[in-house]
């Protein structure tokens, strides 16, 4: 399994709004960055991300699931802008902020420490163990 990481800014559309939607999910729509798209293209229903409040908080404060592979997005006038569907599996115990994560040695390589501008990126399996850990799961 993929883990992902999703970003968004909490007073667009923040993890409450995500846990509203049920398990319907929601659609990941709006993306317009061509690696954050092919990262969506890569999904498989079933992985699970972290949802991360960008811009206000900056820090990862649940897990999502893809409930919906790769399709069009329903925001674009363009077909080759894609998204997935998610749905809020849980939030942390303990929310894993930016400057924790850059502070964590041991994820010196993760994308959101070297790329915190990528919307939407791949986090290694060993990532999101440390992110586990940390954020008390």
């Amino acid at each position: 399994m993929a883990y992902w990481l999703f970003k968004s800014e909490p007073d667009v559309f923040g993890w409450d709004d995500l846990v509203a939607r049920g398990d319907r999910g929601e659609e990941w729509d709006g993306v317009r960055n061509y690696q954050a798209r092919n990262n969506m293209r890569a999904m498989k229903k079933g992985e699970l991300g972290l949802f991360y409040h960008s811009n206000i908080g900056k820090e990862a404060v649940g897990i999502v699931e893809v409930v919906a592979e790769a399709h069009p997005d329903s925001t674009a006038a363009d077909p080759k802008w894609e998204c997935v569907d998610l749905k809020a599996v849980r939030p942390l115990p303990r929310p894993v902020s930016l400057d924790l994560a850059k502070e964590e040695p041991r994820l010196k390589d993760m994308v959101l420490v070297n790329n915190s501008r990528l919307s939407v990126q791949p986090v290694s399996d060993r990532e999101w163990a440390i992110v586990m850990e940390l954020a008390g799961l």
